[in-house]
């Protein structure tokens, strides 16, 4: 049994509990409906099932003629989901990825990972260093220190864990990935989510639904619209979440993530939060959310959590270098910045 079918079998039950990305979006948190079909038409049924994993609800809504393989393709997903979760999760100490932060190395990588750590190498290179996965020790030593001293960690802490933080400094072939610092870690939570999102669309589109929208906490991928052309219709939700919506997107085929300091934080004042600056160790305040649209939620998440990182205006003009994608950031002034392409 390979490592990867290892994970599949143990204890889909148990969730990543990621520290990055949640997000926001429509009917997130306790509204969710947890099992839905209703006929929508003659010819189709919508079904739409709910379930807790990821740190959040993930939401499934398919239109199928059938509503039997509806419910059975949705059902699937949902193992997909249980799987990768539990290969991706960093806080199982029998995870690839547990063990790579234990050890320092992993070989035999399986695949899956070996694509989430690929594509976050190379956002990092095109960020510039903003999306950065081996801030992990950054995020457990600002979270130890506000849950054991009620207070953010010093400027000499703050220092020893930097010299850490360092993607160039993983060596990654495909199948082989080493520190070369010792102490190093990494942590998928700001993709990770993304991909599991991905590939559960992918799962049911293989089973020949076409209409698809899956929520995750505000990470949102969407395919085929409903029906004859109509889309679906999302929410941007506002931060202090008593707001009106900040937009209300409507997609047929691609992504969104969001990125906020307003899901996990360690203070009320909500100045320090599970997103760090690479750079400095500090999370940044500039934004209170960035959300990103682009073809598919692993690249949205990774890019919006590089935004985040960088002031509003960087992180527009960062966006629009990238084809198909958009953004929506909202400053911690209020100020709403979109980029080109955003659709208003």
């Amino acid at each position: 049994m390979s490592a990867q079918e290892k994970h599949c079998t143990m204890d889909r039950r148990r969730f990543l509990k990621l520290s990055g990305i949640l997000g926001i979006g429509f009917a997130t948190g306790g509204l969710l409906p947890i099992s839905e079909s209703v006929a929508f038409n003659r010819k189709l049924y919508k079904v739409t099932k709910t379930r807790q994993g990821m740190g959040t609800f993930v939401s499934i809504t398919v239109m199928h003629s059938s509503k039997a393989e509806a419910e059975e393709a949705i059902g699937g997903a949902f193992e997909k989901i249980g799987c990768l979760t539990s290969l991706l999760d960093r806080y199982r100490s029998d995870s690839p990825v547990g063990i790579l932060n234990k050890e320092g190395q992993l070989g035999d990588m399986p695949p899956d990972m070996a694509r989430v750590v690929a594509r976050s190498l190379y956002f990092h290179k095109l960020s510039h260093g903003a999306f950065d996965i081996t801030v992990q020790p950054l995020v457990d030593l600002c979270k130890h220190h506000f849950e054991a001293y009620k207070r953010p960690p010093s400027e000499g802490d703050l220092d020893k864990v930097l010299r850490l933080v360092d993607a160039s400094a993983v060596t990654f072939n495909g199948r082989l990935i080493r520190f070369e610092k010792e102490g190093m870690g990494i942590t998928l939570d700001g993709i990770a989510k993304g991909y599991i999102i991905d590939q559960a669309a992918e799962f049911i589109k293989h089973r020949g639904i076409e209409h698809i929208l899956i929520n995750a906490g505000g990470d949102i991928r969407a395919a085929g619209g409903k029906k004859n052309g109509m889309p679906w219709k999302v929410g941007i939700q506002n931060p202090d979440k008593a707001g009106p919506y900040l937009d209300i997107v409507k997609m047929n085929n691609g992504a969104i993530a969001t990125s906020g300091n307003y899901e996990i934080y360690f203070d009320e004042e909500k100045l320090y939060h599970h997103i760090v600056n690479p750079r400095t160790g500090l999370s940044p305040r500039q934004s209170d959310s960035v959300t990103v649209m682009a073809s598919n939620v692993m690249d949205a998440d990774a890019l919006s959590t590089a935004v985040f990182v960088l002031e509003p205006d960087a992180g527009r003009r960062f966006i629009e270098g990238i084809a198909g994608s958009a953004c929506l950031i909202l400053g911690r002034d209020k100020r709403r910045i979109a980029s080109r392409g955003w659709p208003c």
